[in-house]
């Protein structure tokens, strides 16, 4: 019997029982199909991530607080919370030369009313007027709030684009007023879209001078963290260094290894985040991969119960002569069928499902996975099917032509 013969028959084998073997392939194709989506999510958060760390601009240095994690290793055992003193002191020309600008941030959500429309804003900043620059945050519309907003705690407020359009729709937000948490604020300016795809919209954002978002919402305690610019690029490592000795000695640190906070630069960040998304992207590749190989455990069934019920068709086709081989061969070429058929379904419902957003993220399909994905199915229809098919090349003629 040539290839071709036994492709013909295990195709009319498959296609004698045609539900059952569909229900079979339905296992294979969501294994493959979850694989590849799966990934591409997992792609599509690490990519959303890079870009909004990126738009943070190249000189952009973030300090938080907190020694613990991500600080290589600190050993301090008491964490002095960052304040507006912090930032006072990085702001020093003399104590930090390299830094052009410092923006303390506090940061909380609240619901936003404007004419009867309410809208629960992602993120309420409340900093200085060196935030916008420092973060790369462009007015599309109005103006900045100034410093003289700040030192006089006006409740004025800039919004970020998406906050805009579920507000005012299309109408321009620029000069009317806006109730954020019970408090009303005088909307200035409308920020850039940003853009993004991650769990947290960039332009879902209101920021208000920092003592009125304090009095208003959080209190004058512990800052969130703060914004530091350097003068250039390549300035980035020397303030780096500049904020360290500073901070060290507003918070009383005499162990360069029990710092109790963290200066991180885009690059670290970056590094953070792939690190973390790696271990993500991998958590999910694995859930997907124990659904593929629950649809490999059902070729096994199927291919069971079909050799059970050809047991006598085994019989004979060994009676006339058939060798061991060529009944190997029929079943074997049954299950690769079988994963060979869903696999390619999966393949292409992987890549439909992908062009959907999914929790907010744009899935990015990993071309890798794509082929991964198939030749694994097909590897597994091989695997699982070779139990099934061995039993049935193993059965004596005699007793297979008696099986009822």
């Amino acid at each position: 019997m040539n290839p071709f013969e036994i492709l013909r028959f295990a195709a009319g084998g498959l296609a004698a029982n045609k539900v059952r073997s569909a229900l079979t392939m339905l296992g294979v194709l969501i294994g493959v199909a979850a694989v590849i989506i799966l990934l591409a999510v997992g792609n599509g958060s690490s990519q959303s991530v890079k870009d909004s760390i990126e738009k943070l601009g190249t000189n952009a240095l973030t300090v938080s607080s907190g020694g613990g994690f991500g600080s290589g290793g600190s050993t301090a055992t008491s964490t002095k919370p960052l304040t507006v003193d912090d930032a006072r002191a990085l702001a020093d020309p003399s104590a930090a030369p390299d830094v052009q600008s410092v923006a303390p941030e506090v940061t909380t959500s609240q619901t936003a009313i404007y004419d009867g429309t309410s809208h629960t804003v992602g993120q309420v900043v409340g900093t200085y007027p060196a935030y916008f620059e420092a973060s790369n945050s462009k007015v599309a519309k109005g103006d900045y709030f100034s410093a003289d907003d700040v030192l006089n705690s006006r409740k004025v407020a800039v919004i970020g684009s998406t906050t805009a359009t579920d507000l005012f729709g299309t109408a321009s937000p620029v000069g009317k007023k806006v109730v954020v948490g019970g408090t009303p604020f005088t909307v200035v300016g409308v920020l850039e879209t940003k853009g993004g795809t991650g769990f947290q919209d960039p332009d879902d954002t209101v920021v208000a001078p920092l003592p009125t978002v304090q009095n208003a919402f959080t209190g004058f305690g512990p800052i969130s963290q703060i914004l530091v610019e350097a003068k250039s690029a390549d300035a980035t490592t020397p303030a780096q260094n500049e904020i360290t000795t500073v901070l060290m000695a507003q918070h009383g640190i005499k162990d360069a290894t029990a710092l109790d906070f963290r200066v991180s630069s885009q690059e670290s960040l970056l590094s953070t985040q792939s690190d973390t998304n790696k271990t993500f992207t991998v958590l999910l590749g694995a859930v997907a991969a124990i659904s593929l190989l629950v649809g490999g455990i059902g070729i096994t069934n199927i291919m069971l119960v079909t050799v059970t019920e050809r047991t006598r068709e085994i019989g004979i086709r060994k009676a006339i002569g058939a060798p061991k081989g060529v009944i190997l061969g029929q079943f074997l070429a049954e299950s690769t069928l079988l994963s060979l058929v869903g696999g390619g379904l999966g393949v292409l419902a992987g890549l439909i499902g992908s062009r959907f957003t999914i929790v907010g993220i744009k899935p990015v399909v990993i071309p890798e996975s794509v082929w991964g994905a198939f030749a694994i199915a097909v590897a597994i229809g091989l695997f699982f099917g070779s139990y099934p098919a061995n039993r049935a090349a193993g059965l004596r003629p005699i007793e297979a032509l008696r099986h009822e």
